[in-house]
């Protein structure tokens, strides 16, 4: 079984590889298996599917599920690595859906203060803050 999780194929390596250039950013399995077509791979959704979750049960890959209505996001974070090195926030566009990742010391900050002050400890990955992107409002949204 330990031998298992150092068992790496051909595809495996590919997706790991790509991810390791997206490191800091989310990505969907739609991203991977349109950059893969893009390069003429050969690598079905089922098989990403398969590796990022053997990646994410291993500790490299971390995987944030928004809401029912998005695309799971993956993102690299190291090998070895079994957390987030840092507390992250999330930001949804209304408009377009994109999702934001956000490091951000003033939310840390809410985040202690909720905790020290209220008790109440907050899942970070999983918050999310829903506006409007910039791309959006300079394209004319509200």
């Amino acid at each position: 079984m330990a031998n298992k999780s150092q068992y790496r194929t051909k595809q495996m390596t590919e997706i790991l590889s790509y991810l390791q250039s997206k490191q800091g950013s989310h990505v969907t399995v739609h991203d991977i298996h349109e950059y893969f077509k893009q390069k003429n791979i050969s690598v079905g959704t089922t098989t990403i599917y398969r590796h990022l979750d053997r990646m994410v049960a291993e500790g490299m890959v971390a995987k944030y599920v928004v809401d029912e209505k998005s695309s799971a996001c993956f993102e690299y974070l190291g090998e070895g690595s079994h957390c987030h090195p840092t507390v992250c926030f999330h930001c949804k566009c209304e408009k377009c859906g994109k999702l934001i990742h956000l490091h951000c010391k003033e939310l840390e900050s809410v985040y202690m203060h909720l905790m020290s002050d209220h008790g109440f400890q907050v899942d970070a990955p999983r918050s999310v803050i829903y506006g409007i992107c910039e791309d959006c409002r300079q394209s004319g949204g509200s």
